[in-house]
């Protein structure tokens, strides 16, 4: 039954959307995923995408996926280059781990209008700035 299957929490583990080259001007941003725990996750399966309305048009990006069998403890992967012009839709990024044989997941959505310097943080992992959520 679905009640019977447990559901485990996502902690630790953050999207960033950063400047490549840390000017936030710039036409193109990085995506990374970082991993903030002591210990590795496996079989890391991440779905990103787009959507929204522009221009009164409903628009939605190609899905990418992106595997990863294992990312360390304390690390990160960059994931892929976002356009500065996809942050008029809602950017989401599906993710899902094994960690100590139990399966997590979670979507983080860049909602319309968040990726901008007012909403940056200091990211340690990557030693950059940019939109984190956790």
């Amino acid at each position: 039954m679905k009640k019977d299957i447990p559901v485990y929490k996502v902690e630790d583990i953050a999207v960033v959307i950063s400047p490549e080259n840390g000017d936030p001007k710039s036409d193109v941003w990085d995506v990374y995923i970082l991993n903030f725990k002591k210990e590795a996750i496996e079989n890391v399966l991440i779905n990103s995408s787009g959507y929204g309305d522009l221009n009164g048009e409903s628009i939605k990006t190609t899905v990418l996926r992106y595997f990863y069998e294992k990312i360390d403890a304390q690390s990160f992967v960059k994931l892929e280059l976002i356009e500065k012009q996809l942050f008029q839709l809602a950017n989401e990024y599906w993710v899902s781990f094994n960690l100590n044989n139990h399966m997590y997941d979670k979507r983080y959505i860049f909602v319309n209008g968040s990726i901008e310097p007012s909403n940056f943080t200091y990211v340690p992992l990557i030693q950059k700035k940019g939109v984190m959520i956790r």
